[in-house]
């Protein structure tokens, strides 16, 4: 009997707690996510835009070569066109010829967010790597925007306009060291200070190679400062350069600088005197020498041909 009351207590109290239960409010999950999705999204952002990417520095530096080479088979069209004028004329405007062939590059590759031919052709592109911090899906880890129109200036006036200021800098100041015998004249001081700004950028241009090599980012210190870092334009794109042309070259030179090295050792007196004993022909050292005395074997100093019976005559003076 107590065992009944006891669980006829016990169930009317839970289903008095029941009824007193309130349900919760129909917009209750919308308020909830909205105040854990900025939580949510500082856990899965980081990791999505902390992509590792691997660009192959070989295709980096082969980029950079083939953009030289453009470079120089724009110049050599140039100066041909320019051929028929006075000779000399043209290397005095040498620096300025190289800067308005390199701003054709930039103006109609990098300008209009288009490769240059060398990333072209080793399927690159640059990215903004200042801009990827601030996104938000990365898929791949190739996504980006490209340069700004800042980046572009200062890219254009580092290479362009730096390059070509550096090297009025240094023609000017070579000149005028050269002219001026006093050591201690203000020319002489600038090239002193010149070429210490040379040195600290080739030891930093060094530093960011080393760096380069580790990382794989940015190939010159111009990059880095900008911030334009070189990805692949396309995921699924290989290489499309062969190099069967440029190996063929390259065993060329190597071949004819060994020649250039080795021909003029081969022309010595040295090394003739020491290759004369295997080089002598066996049939004309049994008939002998007719240049030399036939009684003491000696070199005459005035040998001459008796006509018309062509003996060997000698007159030792």
């Amino acid at each position: 009997m107590r065992e009944t009351l006891a669980t006829t207590s016990s169930s009317s109290s839970s289903s008095s707690t029941e009824t007193n239960v309130i349900p919760p409010a129909e917009a209750a999950w919308v308020t909830t996510y909205e105040r854990l999705s900025p939580r949510w999204k500082s856990f899965v952002l980081p990791s999505q835009s902390a992509i590792p990417i691997v660009i192959s520095r070989v295709n980096q530096v082969d980029a950079a070569r083939l953009d030289v080479e453009m470079s120089a088979m724009l110049k050599e069209q140039l100066v041909k066109v320019f051929s028929v004028m006075k000779p000399g004329l043209l290397f005095q405007y040498e620096a300025e010829l190289d800067a308005f062939l390199e701003f054709l590059i930039w103006r109609f590759s990098i300008w209009v967010d288009k490769p240059t031919p060398g990333n072209a052709l080793m399927n690159l592109r640059y990215r903004d790597e200042h801009a990827m911090t601030t996104r938000g899906e990365i898929r791949t880890g190739l996504e980006g925007p490209g340069l700004t129109i800042a980046q572009k200036i200062w890219y254009c006036v580092a290479t362009v306009g730096g390059q070509y200021i550096w090297t009025r800098l240094q023609s000017f100041f070579a000149f005028r060291r050269g002219a001026d015998s006093n050591q201690r004249s203000a020319g002489h001081r600038a090239w002193f200070i010149i070429q210490r700004i040379e040195g600290f950028y080739k030891a930093a241009s060094f530093t960011n190679l080393l760096i380069f090599l580790y990382s794989g980012r940015y190939r010159n210190l111009i990059e880095r400062a900008l911030g334009a870092r070189l990805v692949y334009g396309s995921p699924h794109m290989n290489r499309a350069v062969s190099f069967e042309y440029m190996n063929r070259q390259l065993v060329w030179n190597e071949f004819s600088e060994m020649l250039l090295l080795l021909l003029p050792i081969l022309n010595s007196s040295s090394m003739k005197n020491l290759f004369r004993p295997f080089s002598k022909d066996k049939s004309s050292g049994s008939e002998g020498d007719d240049t030399l005395c036939p009684i003491c074997k000696a070199s005459p100093t005035i040998p001459y041909v008796a006509l018309p019976c062509h003996h060997s005559l000698f007159v030792d003076l």
